[in-house]
């Protein structure tokens, strides 16, 4: 049974989700600890320790007497596009590896199969890969497979084409859905990508469709001290992959 949330960890996951939304933007002012002990009913000791590992985290920036204020991202990646993360690795002068944790074929759980629109207990493929950028942990790709999509999928050799290469020659993009949620770190996590149990992690969900039916379903978690997702669009725009 799931034990309730410290008070110190809602607080993390309220400032996170509100930074992650653009509630308070890059270099903006956060409340201060007197008002967050005032708003949420809680001792100073839990504001301060949910301040602290959120500027553990790089997350937030601490003045002795002024504030606290959200910090500059260190990594960017472009929300509205679909892009390799080896391309964005190397974009930036950085080397990517990958560890294959996981490559199999699967029966489609009762939640996966609804987001394929199949019926449960359909096969499959599922794969999970661990992106390091110069070594370190940048990206945890949970992602499952249509087989009737991308029939070669468990196939091929991640260390030399990526899930995002493979699909795009195989399956063409026709549209795409991203859902993006802040969450903190449990033991799994915090080991996979190099943290500490209750940091603060970005994770991008990703639907793609190709030829009419869902092609790929994708998790994307990422440290949120290291990463960040920017997007624009205009009236008229369309995506494009």
């Amino acid at each position: 049974m799931n034990e309730p949330a410290p008070a110190y960890l809602k607080l993390k996951r309220y400032l996170l989700q509100h930074i992650v939304n653009g509630d308070y933007p890059p270099q903006s002012r956060l409340p201060s600890e007197k008002d967050l002990v005032m708003k949420f009913g809680v001792s100073r000791m839990t504001v301060n320790r949910a301040m602290r590992e959120l500027t553990s985290a790089g997350v937030i920036t601490r003045v002795q007497g002024v504030g606290s204020f959200v910090a500059d991202p260190k990594v960017e990646s472009a929300l509205l596009d679909v892009r390799s993360i080896r391309s964005e690795i190397a974009a930036r002068g950085e080397t990517h590896t990958v560890d294959v944790l996981v490559s199999e074929s699967v029966a489609a759980s009762p939640t996966i199969a609804r987001q394929f629109g199949i019926a449960s207990g359909e096969p499959l493929f599922h794969s999970r890969l661990l992106h390091r950028a110069d070594g370190k942990p940048l990206q945890l790709e949970d992602r499952f497979v249509s087989p009737a999509c991308a029939p070669g999928y468990l196939g091929i050799d991640f260390q030399l084409e990526i899930p995002h290469h493979y699909l795009m020659r195989t399956a063409p993009l026709q549209r795409t859905e991203h859902v993006i949620e802040a969450e903190a770190a449990n033991r799994r996590l915090a080991k996979w990508l190099d943290v500490s149990v209750g940091a603060p992690l970005l994770v991008l969900g990703r639907r793609t469709w190709s030829r009419d039916r869902v092609a790929s379903v994708a998790r994307l978690t990422h440290p949120a001290a290291k990463y960040r997702f920017v997007g624009s669009f205009h009236v008229g725009d369309s995506l494009h992959a």
